[in-house]
């Protein structure tokens, strides 16, 4: 028989009136100049405080919608296994001269005196080199402003963070700030500017333009420097040949997805461009195990295969979907996602709308909620999905009881995918933040399920 416990699924969930921040927060406008302004101030002092540092270490920037933090993970990693002293920041870890912490503070790009202060113990620890993940909110508000970067690289451009830019060409051109203030950015003595693009994005010529002493380029384009060949993909990982202009080595890796291949692309031609060997980084991405909450898997022994990630925008999800979809085994796909509040409310049915071509079964459920009240977040993403509620479509509030239908519903061969907060280790609801880690909230299911335990 089965053994019944406690569960308070939505008790913690009630609303709370917002903070006196909050409000504030609310009033002023997103590009307003005053808060824009005082975001730089913010920045200036931050760099006064602590001597601008980041001026004796090569300094790499990433920017794009998708992929920042494996391209981060990727080139840190290729860096410190060549034997260079690095300092990395990502969405989801960052690492001084070899010791890698979690980032739990929710954000890309921390906040400038963060930033200034990490960078600064880099320099105390001999660090050669910083690899960064630029976020547009980061460069928007000057996060980064005063670091003098060496290194440029564009991942991918899709729709994101309208909230703030308002359209497409405003997002663009903030991720183009990066890569037009490169060489406008202090000269290091024998250092040279690279900028390292994707020719697979409809914006690359615009990234292109932007004057750089050396460019690299990669992607399927046929024109591209840097290119994957005989790509074979499956459950286990992805092998390819890397074909260069005077080059080509072969990688394997344990990164599965046709979107990894292109974060590998662009951390190879950025490693190239420091002079890093070519086997030194074919063995790097072999030996390269999984970014944190980015497609990765969670071990069972029910016959089901369980992965969380990021993906919380329309053309991440379709990654993530497309690719567990292609695994020669998989029988269903189940998704379990949300929406973040206070964020771009356009994409939402367009999240909808590509997990409803996708999944076999949608388990639409909480994400971050902020301010926003999530009943409305669920009703607008819902908004994209065709098929009725009971048809392969359910709205279960609480995400963990989502998961835990996902994974009750799951036969031998199906795949789960809990998509939107992949490692992180809060959720912010209404009622302010609370631990949350979706990987965590899994093996704690399956122990019950093993256990022959549900909740009451």
């Amino acid at each position: 028989m089965l053994k019944r416990v406690k569960f308070n699924a939505f008790s913690r969930f009630a609303q709370a009136p917002m903070s006196f921040k909050d409000t504030l927060r609310k009033a002023v406008a997103l590009d307003s100049p005053i808060r824009v302004g005082y975001h730089y101030a913010r920045a200036a002092l931050a760099r006064a405080i602590y001597g601008g540092p980041g001026k004796n270490m090569i300094v790499i920037g990433i920017t794009g919608t998708k992929g920042k933090s494996t391209v981060t993970n990727l080139i840190a990693k290729g860096l410190e296994d060549a034997g260079k002293r690095v300092f990395a920041f990502s969405t989801v870890n960052y690492a001084i001269a070899g010791k890698w912490y979690e980032n739990n503070m929710k954000m890309t790009s921390p906040d400038p005196f963060t930033l200034n202060r990490l960078l600064s113990e880099a320099e105390k620890a001999g660090c050669e080199y910083a690899v960064i993940e630029v976020s547009s909110h980061a460069l928007f508000y000057g996060r980064v402003a005063g670091i003098d970067f060496d290194v440029a690289v564009m991942t991918n451009i899709s729709q994101d963070h309208l909230d703030l830019h308002k359209t497409m060409d405003h997002y663009v051109e903030t991720k183009l700030r990066l890569f037009r203030d490169l060489v406008e950015f202090r000269r290091k003595r024998g250092i040279k500017k690279v900028s390292v693009v994707n020719l697979d994005s409809p914006y690359s010529e615009r990234f292109l333009e932007p004057t750089a002493d050396t460019v690299y380029t990669y992607g399927n384009a046929q024109n591209a420097q840097i290119r994957a060949i005989d790509v074979e993909a499956g459950k286990t990982g992805t092998s390819f040949t890397v074909k260069m202009p005077s080059n080509k080595f072969a990688v394997r890796t344990k990164l599965r997805g046709q979107f990894n291949v292109a974060n590998i692309l662009a951390a190879t031609a950025a490693l190239i461009s420091q002079k890093i060997p070519a086997e030194s980084i074919a063995a790097t991405m072999a030996a390269f195990e999984v970014v944190p909450g980015r497609l990765e898997e969670v071990p069972n022994d029910r016959g089901i295969t369980v992965f969380v990630d990021y993906a919380h925008t329309e053309e991440s999800l379709r990654s993530v979907l497309e690719t567990v979809r292609s695994f020669p085994d998989t029988k269903r796909v189940i998704t379990v996602f949300g929406a973040t509040g206070d964020r771009d409310r356009n994409k939402r049915p367009k999240m909808g709308r590509v997990v409803d071509k996708l999944s076999d079964v949608i388990i639409l459920t909480q994400d971050d909620d902020y301010t926003e009240d999530p009943f409305q977040i669920i009703k607008e993403v819902s908004m994209g999905i065709k098929r009725k509620e009971g048809d392969g479509f359910w709205v279960v509030f609480s995400r963990e009881d989502a998961i835990r239908t996902a994974l009750l519903t799951a036969d031998s061969g199906d795949v789960v995918v809990v998509a939107g907060k992949g490692a992180e280790t809060v959720m912010v609801t209404n009622a302010g933040p609370i631990p949350w880690n979706d990987k965590a909230i899994i093996r704690k299911i399956l122990e019950e399920v093993d256990a022959n335990v549900i909740p009451n």
